[in-house]
């Protein structure tokens, strides 16, 4: 995809967590790669609300170069978790941090696994990283890079006592991973809120309803673009 599209998926994808309530006041952050390297990419600007971002609204940087931060244009901790992570994985092609609030629910708790209880779940069966680690805000480079290693091979990270964060090869897969997560959570959450035991899935069954989720990674695409659709219907200002 050239540059211009990506911005337009890009912003589509704040303004459709902004409509799922999945955003943070004007904190939290998206990230896609726009150069063959990996190391290019554009983000959102310092503390604009995901409802207003346009696609000419995205800041452009350069994973290599901390001089692009000039002005202070995005927010420490986008420059921290996504500058990292693009400079040191350069094959990740869209990053997504956010804070939805189940998801962070999940996060809080001494075992933060998301247990394989039906569909949406087993979509996450041994298939995220864990940090138990926070101490603070991911403002500086060091945390950044911590954050990073944790991915070690998967693309997703639950961000202990944070939030969490998705990685994909397309902006559309990174926005139905999230989303589905974030549902997952909200799934998991109700369910231990009636205080009456869980019933898990086999590990086989968990396993191999994990891979059939992998197997149609057009689902999530095409999740995406009905998205899309809906915003062009109702406000396709993002396209700007």
């Amino acid at each position: 995809m050239s540059e211009s599209e990506l911005r337009i998926d890009l912003a589509a994808a704040f303004r459709c967590f902004a409509r799922l309530n999945m955003h943070e006041a004007v904190a939290n952050h998206l990230s896609v790669a726009v150069s063959d390297d990996g190391r290019r990419f554009l983000t959102n600007p310092k503390w604009m609300h995901f409802s207003r971002v346009k696609a000419s609204d995205l800041v452009l940087l350069d994973a290599d170069d901390a001089a692009s931060l000039a002005g202070g244009k995005v927010d420490p901790t986008t420059w921290a978790i996504h500058g990292q992570l693009h400079r040191r994985l350069p094959h990740v092609r869209v990053a997504m941090h956010l804070h939805p609030v189940y998801a962070t629910a999940i996060s809080t708790l001494e075992d933060p696994t998301i247990l394989p209880i039906e569909q949406n779940t087993s979509r996450y069966f041994k298939r995220v990283a864990f940090d138990t680690a926070f101490s603070g805000m991911a403002d500086s480079e060091d945390e950044g890079a911590r954050l990073v290693a944790l991915l070690d091979g998967k693309s997703r990270l639950m961000m202990g006592n944070h939030g969490v964060m998705v990685c994909a090869p397309t902006i559309g897969e990174a926005f139905d991973d999230m989303y589905t997560l974030e549902r997952a959570c909200q799934i998991l959450v109700n369910a231990y809120a009636t205080g009456k035991p869980l019933r898990v899935l086999s590990d086989a069954v968990a396993e191999r309803t994990a891979r059939d989720w992998e197997s149609i990674a057009d689902f999530s695409i095409a999740h995406f673009e009905e998205m899309k659709k809906v915003l062009d219907a109702e406000d396709p200002s993002y396209r700007d």
